[in-house]
């Protein structure tokens, strides 16, 4: 199990200092050519109605190791963009992040009363890609050549998710039994 818990002032530098990482922010993009948050950055993007982030952590370790967020939220359209950053690697492919992002969702359909959470991937990061088949997102189409690594242009492959369509965790829980 996971545990959510607010992106409170004593997390802000570690959680900056994760999407500050080479490893994590060139499959980010926040908009205005930004894909490094600092710390003050971080803060000011918690604060605003449009944004829901969320440190996560191994029920067993009260330490976050990542960070999930609900961006771009728009209570008019019942819509939202999800990503997510595993922080520490050394708890890679153990489905903590995976888990996250369900309780993030289950927050998203259920308290945010969102009807569609969108998401995208750059189309060489599979793990990212397998993230969102997992918790049952839909591919819905690409973004030719507009996600810059280096000198090369990649593919978004972009993703959705309706509220009708999403299992909760509780649901998961229950269906692994």
């Amino acid at each position: 199990m996971t545990l959510l818990r607010k992106l409170d002032d004593d997390w802000l530098t570690t959680a900056a200092e994760w999407l500050a990482a080479e490893e994590n922010y060139r499959w980010l993009d926040f908009g205005g050519d930004t894909q490094i948050l600092t710390p003050l950055l971080l803060k000011v993007m918690a604060q605003r109605d449009t944004h829901y982030l969320r440190l996560f952590a191994p029920r067993e370790n009260a330490r976050p190791i990542g960070l999930v967020g609900l961006s771009d939220i728009s209570p008019w359209f019942k819509t939202a963009t999800l990503w997510y950053v595993l922080g520490d690697k050394t708890y890679s492919a153990r489905g903590h992040t995976t888990r996250a992002v369900l309780e993030l969702l289950d927050h998203g359909f259920g308290r945010l009363g969102l009807q569609a959470i969108t998401a995208w991937a750059v189309e060489i990061n599979v793990a990212s890609i397998r993230v969102l088949e997992k918790v049952g997102f839909r591919p819905i189409g690409r973004r030719r050549c507009c996600h810059r690594l280096g000198d090369r242009y990649l593919d978004r492959l972009l993703f959705d998710l309706l509220a009708h369509e999403h299992r909760s965790t509780a649901c998961l829980k229950a269906s692994n039994r």
